[in-house]
């Protein structure tokens, strides 16, 4: 479907829409749960560079409510990836529904040229102003400038999982700071820590909004959504985790 487009958000948001009350997560409780979620900071691996993450929650209006770091300071963690975080959970939200799932990892072959999703990745472009304004002191803190505001962007790589408490579907989560496929790894442990991994459906019957390892040497997809490996050992991390489908069966 080529030249998707969604709604681009404004730049100017009331910054009520980001509160807590609307919030499936307070910024407290999703940086200790990071913190336990990634090795440097006494978690497990992950497979891949074990680097510190970022974190960003997304209500489901797509307001970001909640971004939060792993190390003890912005700078130990890739700065980049902060808004590749945020972009990470505005996308996993906005292809989601109450029934059916769409891990960002999930829409990687889609995405590629001749897929049904081509140009999706460009389609809702990033908001410059939301995602540097404000002091950078305040950057993954409860003060973060990007809370309280929608910051758009589509990322089609892993690390982005919408949340679903017993109700339904609440808003998403996006994690950035390593490879892709340990991303998707250290946000699916996250999720399930928060209690926010009640899934009805996905792309992966059984395994829902799994990361699907399943591009083959012609690179194509026989689920149509595949995304690539890694270097690591993510693959076998998120098999392990029940947060992947290695191979060419999606079960």
């Amino acid at each position: 479907m080529a030249g998707l487009q969604l709604p681009r958000p404004s730049a100017a948001q009331d910054p009520s829409q980001g509160s807590s009350a609307s919030c499936p997560v307070d910024h407290d409780h999703l940086a200790d749960i990071l913190k336990k979620s990634v090795k440097p900071s006494g978690g497990p691996s992950n497979g891949g560079l074990d680097n510190h993450e970022w974190a960003a929650v997304v209500n489901r209006q797509g307001v970001v409510c909640a971004v939060a770091f792993s190390g003890t300071k912005a700078d130990d963690q890739w700065p980049g990836s902060r808004a590749i975080a945020a972009e990470k959970a505005n996308t996993a939200n906005a292809f989601s529904l109450k029934n059916k799932a769409m891990a960002t990892a999930n829409l990687y072959t889609g995405a590629q040229p001749g897929g049904f999703l081509f140009g999706a990745a460009s389609s809702n472009p990033p908001i410059p102003d939301t995602i540097y304004g404000g002091q950078s002191q305040d950057f993954g803190t409860q003060h973060d400038p990007m809370v309280g505001k929608q910051v758009g962007g589509v990322i089609v790589f892993g690390g982005g999982l919408a949340l679903y408490d017993g109700n339904g579907i609440g808003g998403a989560i996006g994690v950035s700071g390593d490879s892709s496929c340990a991303d998707h790894n250290v946000a699916w442990r996250v999720r399930h820590l928060l209690g926010l991994d009640h899934v009805p459906a996905g792309v992966s019957p059984n395994m829902k909004d799994a990361i699907i390892y399943d591009i083959g040497p012609d690179g194509k997809s026989p689920s149509g959504f595949g995304h690539p490996k890694c270097d690591g050992k993510e693959d076998q991390i998120a098999v392990d985790l029940g947060a992947g489908v290695s191979g060419s069966v999606v079960r």
